[in-house]
C-alpha cells in the first residue's frame, strides 16, 4: 500500500526518528540485551512504560516487567488494552507522558495494530522519542516499528502481506522488519514484500540480536546477523555485532 514508505524529506532523517533511540531485537533470548535497554532508557530510575498488548494472554504482570525490575528498575509500568477507543483517551494514555522509554513485547504484532494505530496512546509514544526517550520492542515489538508491517495477519503469521494489516507505527520509516530468522528459516522472506513495495529497505534480525537506531545511523549488538536488504533482487547485507548501517545510503559502516 502507498502509504507504507513515508517520504522524508531532506530537512530529516529518512530512516529513523529524528530525535531519540530506537531498539529493535529479533525476539529469542533477551539476557545480554536487556542491561542495554535500560542504559539507553536512562538507568534504573527512569520511567518505563511496558506495553504487552502482542501477547495472546496478558500476566498482570509481564515476564518483561520482571525482567526490567530483576535489572533494578525502579519505575515500570505496564500499560495494556485491546480497546483502540479507550487507547485514545487521556486517561489511558498518561503513564506515557512522563515516561522516558516503551518496550512493545512479542506475541502477534496485529494486536498491537488492532489497538494503538492512530491513538492518543500512539501519539504519545511518538512524544516519547521527540523528548530523547528510546522505544523498543522484540519479535512482534520489532516488526510493528516499521513502516510496513509484515506477518500481520489475525489468521497466522506465515502470510506476509495481510490486507488490512499492512501498516506499523513507522517509528522506523520506509522499512519492513522481519525476525527469528535464524531460528525459523526465513533469511529469504522479506523479499515478495520488497518487491510489491520496492522503496522499503528490509531489514530481518536474527534472535537475541538488536538494531539500536539513532536518526540515519544504526549499530547491530547481539548474538547473530542482521540482513538488510537495500533493493528488492540485491543481496543482503549481511552484519554482524559492531557493525553499523546507514539508513539513508543504505550501506554498511565499518564499526
Amino acid at each position: 500500500m502507498a502509504s507504507a514508505a513515508c517520504v522524508a524529506s531532506a530537512a530529516e532523517p529518512s530512516g529513523g526518528p529524528p530525535q531519540g533511540t530506537l531498539f529493535i531485537v529479533g525476539g529469542g533470548r533477551m539476557t545480554q540485551l536487556w542491561p542495554v535497554f535500560l542504559e539507553l532508557a536512562g538507568g534504573k530510575d527512569s520511567p518505563i512504560v511496558v506495553i504487552p498488548t502482542a501477547n495472546d494472554t496478558v500476566e498482570a504482570s509481564d515476564p518483561s516487567v520482571l525482567a526490567l525490575r530483576l535489572l533494578g528498575a525502579t519505575h515500570v509500568t505496564q500499560l495494556h488494552t485491546r480497546d483502540p477507543q479507550l487507547a485514545d483517551t487521556a486517561e489511558f494514555a498518561a503513564p506515557l507522558r512522563s515516561a522516558r522509554a516503551v518496550w512493545l513485547t512479542g506475541g502477534r504484532q496485529w494486536r498491537l495494530a488492532d489497538a494503538y494505530l492512530h491513538t492518543r496512546t500512539l501519539r504519545e509514544m511518538v512524544a516519547v522519542l521527540e523528548r530523547g526517550g528510546v522505544v523498543g520492542g522484540s519479535s512482534a515489538g520489532a516488526s510493528i516499528q516499521a513502516s510496513y508491517l509484515v506477518r500481520g495477519s489475525p489468521q497466522g503469521n506465515t502470510m506476509m502481506m495481510a490486507p488490512a494489516h499492512e501498516q506499523g507505527f513507522a517509528f522506523l520509516r520506509n522499512s519492513a522488519i522481519d525476525q527469528h530468522v535464524n531460528t525459523r528459516q526465513r533469511a529469504d522472506d522479506l523479499r515478495p514484500v520488497l518487491q510489491a513495495h520496492p522503496g522499503l529497505l528490509g531489514i530481518a534480525l536474527d534472535e537475541a540480536t538488536a538494531i539500536v537506531v539513532n536518526a540515519d545511523l544504526c549499530r547491530v549488538l547481539g548474538a547473530g546477523v542482521v540482513r538488510f536488504f537495500p533493493t528488492p533482487s540485491a543481496p543482503p547485507i549481511v552484519l554482524t555485532a559492531g557493525a553499523r548501517f546507514n539508513l539513508w545510503e543504505r550501506r554498511g559502516l565499518a564499526p
